[in-house]
């Protein structure tokens, strides 16, 4: 009844088709299938229009009927793309109306797409195995926690990069994210804080991980595409990680056992390019409530990945015990979870200051970071590079090249003088030993 355009002789036609003999019940079920469904027809899935029919008294008796019906043709209705939501209509998502077209358009044989969307049953094994789309090594975090990066394979690595620049680079987050964004970072993230009574960050634990297969895949099929082409794409943005893998010899204890259970549920893989773009969009409902609370208390809110910053003056003041409380109930219940440890309520008289960026006037680098790195710089000119380099960083010349430009972006003048002092650097002993 649904694989073609909503007219009663249309639909009747079809009936016909699938029993090869027409019954008069037909007309008056096409009818009842219409004025209920009419005005949004190719949005109407089979279980809706199953749920208003199946008691129908011309479809009852039909088939109580002594001459049973059998259905000798299944008819099946094109996959369509649907509009995205009228606030996206001018961004101009790719067609993908098919498995073959997504395909296509990823520039991947159907094999190819298929092999990379198909959510293997690998046995367990070593993370070596053909069968895995990614490779794994823990990073330690500054807690003393552990994170897993999920590498993606090569040709997984090409899928996820068309991805990520022909689609979700073109749908946009919420205006409060700054992470993960063109033109935005930690300054313009952190600027509508700076010179407040009061600051307050947060942090979200297991940022990535904590947004799973579910999520991915309503966020695709809310742009329109139909559910096989969804499926495919969640699949190939998603990653269970196999237990086998996670009890290996490098990473065996260094997850808990919640941690444990995030990687093994499909979730967002930190380390595939599309990750990060993908959170943003997950997180939409979330920054939408939280901008809306602290809109009124008359304050700012704007998240930098995992981190929410929250600044205001007299009417947040009031509620600044609770406030912790009411934006970790959010998060809760948008799937997400606070870290309690690392909530920081600043007021003037303290330092203020996220993502490493100080706001107490304006956005600024800290004095004690700019010591620290000032005085690098001058024993990387005094006694060279080589003796400075104690991690045996490959590309430490690199390294502190970013630390200068970071420093520059927070506070020119303070940036200009370490400039200064790293171009004096002679380069040339680094290079000899390396």
């Amino acid at each position: 009844m649904l694989a073609g355009p909503p007219d009663v002789a249309g639909i009747v036609g079809r009936l016909t088709a699938t029993f090869g003999v027409y019954g008069a019940w037909m007309q008056e079920v096409a009818q009842q299938a219409l004025s209920a469904f009419a005005s949004r027809w190719d949005a109407t899935q089979a279980d809706e229009l199953t749920s208003v029919l199946e008691n129908a008294p011309a479809f009852v008796a039909a088939f109580s009927s002594e001459a049973r019906l059998e259905i000798i043709r299944i008819i099946r209705r094109a996959p369509a793309q649907r509009p995205p939501p009228p606030q996206l209509a001018h961004i101009g998502l790719p067609h993908l109306p098919t498995l073959h077209d997504l395909a296509e358009w990823l520039e991947l044989d159907d094999s190819d797409l298929s092999w990379l969307a198909t959510r293997w049953r690998v046995e367990p094994g070593e993370a070596s195995s053909p069968l895995h789309h990614y490779s794994y090594h823990a990073r330690e975090k500054r807690d003393g926690r552990h994170r897993l990066i999920e590498r993606p394979k090569p040709l997984m690595r090409f899928a996820q990069h068309r991805l990520l620049h022909g689609l979700l680079d073109h749908v946009p987050p919420h205006d409060a994210a700054h992470g993960f964004r063109k033109g935005r970072n930690i300054v313009s993230f952190a600027t509508p804080h700076a010179d407040k009574p009061l600051v307050i960050r947060l942090d979200l634990t297991d940022f990535f991980t904590s947004i799973t297969q579910a999520r991915v895949h309503a966020m695709f099929h809310a742009l329109g595409y139909p559910l096989a082409v969804s499926h495919a794409m969640t699949a190939l943005s998603t990653n269970r990680v196999p237990l086998r893998v996670l009890n290996c010899e490098a990473l065996k204890g260094k997850f808990d056992r919640a941690g444990q259970e995030r990687l093994r549920a499909r979730h967002l893989p930190q380390g595939a390019s599309t990750s990060p773009a993908l959170a943003n969009l997950c997180a939409f409902r979330l920054d939408t409530r939280l901008a809306t609370l602290t809109r009124s208390l008359g304050a700012d809110y704007t998240r930098y990945a995992d981190d929410l910053a929250f600044s205001g003056a007299a009417r947040l003041e009031r509620v600044a015990d609770r406030l912790p409380l009411w934006v970790a109930a959010i998060a809760l219940e948008e799937g997400f979870t606070v870290q309690p440890r690392k909530t920081r309520v600043m007021a003037r008289g303290i330092r203020q200051q996220l993502a490493g960026v100080v706001v107490n006037r304006h956005p600024n680098l800290a004095r004690d970071r700019f010591d620290t790195l000032k005085a690098l710089l001058t024993n990387c000119v005094r006694h060279g590079p080589v003796s400075q380099n104690r991690d045996g960083r490959a590309d430490f010349r690199a390294s502190l090249a970013g630390h200068v430009a970071h420093a520059a972006m927070l506070n020119p003048a303070r940036g200009a003088k370490l400039r200064a002092i790293f171009d004096r650097i002679d380069w040339s002993r680094l290079e000899s030993a390396s």
